[in-house]
C-alpha cells in the first residue's frame, strides 16, 4: 500500500530515503529550509578556478562497504583523490595523519622499531587517562600533543583538551609506516562534477521545495502525511523544551586567489593556537584539475554555535548525551515521525554512515 512521506532535509539522509521510498512505490515530498539541496555537502562550480568549491568544508567520500560504494556510484563517478593532509605548525610543515615520516620529521626516527622505542620513551605514565590531553600524553607524548593536538583542538572546540573526552582524538589514525592516507577504507574519492550533482540525480522526479521551514508549520504538515522523516536537530523538533544540545559551528571564508596553485595540497591543518583558522582547502586539488590560472581557497574558522548558525559538530559530552537520550524518549510518543542523520541522531556521522543509516531506516519502513 502506497504511503505519503514528507522528508525534511535534502542532505544524504533525506535524499537516500526519498529515492528508496519513491522507487518502492511510495509518494514522497522533500523540503529544505536552505536555498539549495545537499545540506553541508553542497558544492558550487567556480568557473574562474575550474573546480567545485566544497561550500561547507571538505567532504571526501570513503567507505569500506562494497554495498554503500556501489549505491553511491549509481549517482556519480568518482576520481581517485586520496586525502593526504598536511599540518602547518609555526614555521614547519608535517605529514598527517601521524605516520613514520611525521615521526622522522619530529624525532629523526627512520624505522618502525625506532619509532616504537622513541614513543615509548616519550609517553607519560598515566594509568587511566581521563580526557583528551591525558590520552595523548599517555599514548604519544608531549611533543606530538603540542604540535598536532593542543592548539588545534582548543580552537576547534573552544575548550582545552583536558576538558574534552578522549573519544574525539581516537578518530584520528596513527601509523608506524609511511602510509599518509588519512583513511583506511578500501574506497575513496571525490565525485566528478561535485556533490550537488549526486543530489540532483537522487532527487530526480521527486517533488522538492526549498526555503521551507518545517518547524514554522509543523502541526499542519504532520497532518498531511502518513509519515515524516525529520533530519533537522532533534531538540528543535521539540521546541528545545528540555534545553539545547550543544554544537560547534564553522565560518567559511571563500577566496579566489590569482595564482595557479596556492598551497600545493587540498587540505592543510593549522595547529598554532595563534592562527585563527583551523584549516585551509584548495579545491582544485579535490577535483584534480590544474589548468586554471586562478584557484579557489577556503579558510575555515571555528565558531560558537547558537540557534540560527549551522550545526557542524555535536559536542558529545556525557551531559549532552544524556540530554539527547531524553529527547529520544520523547520520540517514542510519535511513531509517525522518524529522526535521522547527524542532527536527528546527534552523531558525528561520515557520509557513508549517513547513507547506511538511511538505507536501514527505509528497510524498516517498507
Amino acid at each position: 500500500m502506497s504511503k505519503k512521506f514528507l522528508i525534511v532535509g535534502a542532505g544524504f539522509y533525506g535524499a537516500t530515503c526519498a529515492r528508496e521510498l519513491t522507487d518502492a512505490g511510495h509518494q514522497c515530498m522533500v523540503i529544505d529550509k536552505r536555498e539549495h539541496i545537499g545540506g553541508n555537502c553542497f558544492t558550487r562550480y567556480v568557473e574562474e578556478a575550474d573546480c567545485h568549491e566544497h561550500h561547507y568544508g571538505a567532504h571526501i567520500f570513503h567507505t569500506n562497504s562494497q554495498r554503500i560504494w556501489d549505491y553511491v556510484n549509481r549517482f556519480a563517478s568518482f576520481n581517485h583523490y586520496v586525502n593526504r593532509v598536511k599540518v602547518s605548525h609555526r614555521e614547519n610543515i608535517y605529514s598527517f595523519p601521524i605516520n613514520l615520516f611525521t615521526l622522522y620529521q619530529v624525532f629523526g626516527v627512520k624505522t618502525p622499531q625506532e619509532a616504537v622505542a622513541c614513543l615509548e620513551e616519550k609517553k607519560e605514565r598515566i594509568e587511566e587517562p581521563k580526557n583528551m590531553e591525558e590520552w595523548c600524553l599517555a599514548n604519544v607524548g608531549r611533543e606530538i600533543y603540542e604540535i598536532f593536538i593542543e592548539g588545534y583542538s582548543t580552537k576547534q572546540w573552544a575548550k582545552h583538551p583536558r576538558e574534552l573526552p578522549a573519544s574525539i582524538i581516537k578518530r584520528v589514525p596513527m601509523r608506524l609506516n609511511f602510509d599518509d592516507n588519512y583513511f583506511n577504507d578500501r574506497f575513496q574519492g571525490i565525485p566528478i562534477g561535485g556533490y550537488t550533482s549526486i543530489f540532483e540525480k537522487m532527487l530526480h522526479g521527486i517533488p522538492l521545495e526549498l526555503k521551507v521551514d518545517f518547524l514554522q508549520d509543523r502541526d499542519a504538515l504532520l497532518g498531511k502525511f502518513d509519515h515524516v522523516i525529520f533530519t533537522g536537530p532533534i531538540d528543535s523538533f521539540f521546541d528545545y523544551s528540555l534545553g539545547h544540545l550543544e554544537y560547534r559551528s564553522l565560518r567559511f571564508d571563500h577566496q579566489l586567489i590569482s595564482c595557479p596553485d596556492y598551497q600545493g595540497n587540498a587540505v592543510f591543518n593549522h595547529t598554532d593556537s595563534e592562527v585563527p583558522f583551523t584549516r585551509t582547502y584548495e579545491h582544485k586539488h579535490f577535483d584534480m584539475k590544474y589548468t586554471a590560472d586562478q584557484t579557489a581557497v577556503t579558510f575555515e574558522y571555528p565558531q560558537d554555535w547558537k540557534p540560527g548558525k549551522i550545526e557542524i559538530y555535536p559536542v558529545n559530552t556525557e551531559e549532552n548525551q544524556n540530554l539527547y537520550d531524553q529527547y529520544r524518549e520523547l520520540t517514542k510518543a510519535i511513531p509517525t515521525v522518524s529522526f535521522g542523520g547527524r542532527l536527528g541522531q546527534y552523531r558525528y556521522y561520515d557520509m557513508h554512515q549517513v547513507i547506511g543509516s538511511a538505507l536501514e531506516k527505509v528497510r524498516t519502513l517498507v
